[in-house]
């Protein structure tokens, strides 16, 4: 697959809250994933497929989803960017808010090999 249709492949993905099944089908297994900052939940660096599916499921069983959106990718060769809105609540705090953040990923044979997230 090219970089254009990963990148398209990812975003049907997240917009149909697919973002498990993203992950075994489009990432490496020694993917890089680099968060804006250390999280109580999980550090800024984890490498390999399994680190970062603990954090997606982390996501899912501790944010409600109540509604955001996941823009087209902009393709720069082996990169591309997601531009993604969240409307969510933390269900341990309450706290519902909303949030936004670029995913800045890259591909290598046809999987992502690195994801990094920057946020507003």
């Amino acid at each position: 697959m090219s970089t254009t249709e990963v990148a398209k492949k990812l975003v049907e993905f997240c917009r149909q809250g697919k973002n498990l099944d993203a992950l075994e089908k489009l990432y490496s297994k020694d993917i890089q994933s680099i968060e804006a900052v250390d999280m109580p939940e999980a550090p800024r660096e984890i490498k390999g497929i399994e680190g970062v599916r603990k954090k997606n499921q982390w996501w899912l069983e501790n944010m409600e989803y109540h509604g955001g959106s996941v823009s087209e990718p902009m393709v720069h060769g082996d990169r591309f960017t997601v531009h993604y809105n969240y409307d969510v609540t933390h269900k341990k705090t309450g706290k519902r808010s909303k949030m936004e953040e670029i995913g800045l990923y890259t591909v290598k044979d046809d999987k992502i090999v690195k994801e990094e997230f920057f946020y507003q």
